[in-house]
């Protein structure tokens, strides 16, 4: 199942973060081949959060072990919460990869997409603890705004890297286990890269 957001001009970003932009560098028409001409920033759509994000001194996208990417995976419901705290993620403990579907999704594209509900740091240091490396989440952030206090928790440190997958849809239609695959760019010093997210 495709766990992505689409892709296009006008998809909203997060506040601050680069618009997307596509536009024809080249056209079958004139050249006899399409290229498009893409702006965009690592958090765009469906991405992957490297620990560099934010540590300074984190591992890159292109350090980071494959391992990270994909897997079994635990699918937590929690939608319906405004807050997800340590009791909603105790089914956790164990588990290298996690996703909480919070129902969030479905307001994407409506205004609401960032105001949305948000991990703790008492519950992003229970899944660190618990041996959690990858979150996956139906929201923009893991974090409440003006927050990035879970992401500082959950990215863990150069020597034990973790990484979030935000802005995951269709999280709802999962049984409670799956393989979870979201690869991004193999990108040189990159903090983050859109992903295609799926789950088997």
């Amino acid at each position: 199942m495709d766990l992505s957001r689409p892709v296009a001009v006008g998809t909203p970003v997060f506040p601050g973060d680069p618009e997307f932009s596509a536009e024809p560098a080249t056209t079958i028409a004139a050249d006899g081949f399409a290229v498009t001409r893409l702006g965009l920033g690592t958090h765009t759509g469906t991405h992957v959060d490297a620990p560099v994000h934010v540590h300074p001194d984190g591992a890159t996208l292109d350090e980071l072990p494959l391992g990270l990417f994909a897997g079994p995976a635990l699918v937590l419901d929690v939608s319906g919460r405004s807050v997800v705290d340590v009791d909603q993620v105790r089914d956790a403990e164990g588990e290298r990869i996690v996703l909480l579907h919070t129902g969030w999704d479905a307001f994407a594209g409506t205004g609401r997409e960032f105001d949305h509900p948000f991990l703790t740091p008492a519950a992003a240091g229970f899944l660190r603890a618990g041996g959690t490396r990858t979150v996956g989440i139906d929201t923009a952030s893991v974090d409440a705004p003006d927050s990035l206090a879970a992401h500082r928790v959950l990215l863990g440190t150069r020597a034990d890297p973790g990484v979030l997958v935000e802005n995951l849809r269709g999280l709802g239609g999962l049984p409670p286990r799956v393989e979870f695959f979201a690869f991004g760019w193999a990108l040189s010093g990159g903090d983050g890269s859109p992903v295609r997210a799926v789950a088997r």
